[in-house]
């Protein structure tokens, strides 16, 4: 099994859900989250002043996945979070040693 870590733009989190929905992931975790990276925010003028905005809104979206969904999931994280703009995000995967699911105890991938 494997976590997938996805930093996205905010409005691109349905695209994203419908996307993972449609290879049959059952279910995935949104967070709403600011961070920056090269895109390293922006600045914006208020009531006369100049100020930098250094944290931007996005969204960490977290699933688990069996190794065979993988690519898939990733590929469809990919097309459906891009813009081609600078912030678009950035995708982290790390394996996953066990998973229980608390109501039926169920192990592995059949917790997923």
């Amino acid at each position: 099994m494997k976590k997938i870590e996805a930093v996205i733009k905010p409005f691109k989190l349905e695209e994203v859900k419908g996307a993972l929905t449609e290879l049959g992931i059952p279910g995935m975790t949104a967070t709403e989250v600011k961070g920056f990276g090269r895109q390293k925010g922006h600045t914006e003028i208020y009531r006369g002043s100049e100020y930098t905005v250094d944290f931007l809104p996005k969204v960490l979206l977290e699933v688990v996945v069996a190794d065979a969904q993988l690519d898939a999931a990733v590929a469809a994280i990919i097309k459906a979070a891009r813009t081609g703009k600078i912030g678009d995000g950035k995708i982290f995967v790390s394996p996953v040693e066990e998973a229980v699911r608390i109501r039926t105890d169920e192990k592995g991938e059949k917790a997923l």
